[in-house]
């Protein structure tokens, strides 16, 4: 299995930015897929949620409204587009897959700042 994130980057407060998670090694179409993020020193929190077919989301109270997730299952790929972005949304962003075992990406920087 492997996870491979891009798109993170510096943005300022209010901006957008749209994360890129390239699945492979598994039937991506079968699984539902995430993304989490973390701060140092804090727990990793998961931000959203895609069903496998994509027809079902959920989200994180502090991102609702802000953050939308899909998928391509023709492409093995899931997007986190991120708006109005604040600068606690500042952290290391993770694509995740939870098969018999929990697989991550290595993660993709995110910082809001002016």
């Amino acid at each position: 299995v492997q996870l491979v994130e891009s798109g993170g980057g510096l943005v300022q407060p209010g901006g957008s930015l749209r994360l890129s998670c390239a699945a492979s090694g598994f039937t991506f179409s079968w699984f539902d897929m995430n993304w989490y993020r973390q701060v140092a020193g804090k727990e990793r929190e998961l931000v959203a949620r895609v069903s496998s077919t994509g027809d079902s989301t959920n989200y994180a109270d502090s991102v609702k409204g802000r953050f939308t997730i899909s998928r391509d299952n023709s492409k093995n790929t899931m997007d986190l587009l991120m708006t109005n972005l604040r600068s606690e949304d500042t952290a290391v962003y993770y694509c995740n897959v939870q098969l018999a075992l929990n697989y991550w990406g290595q993660g993709t920087q995110v910082t809001v700042s002016s």
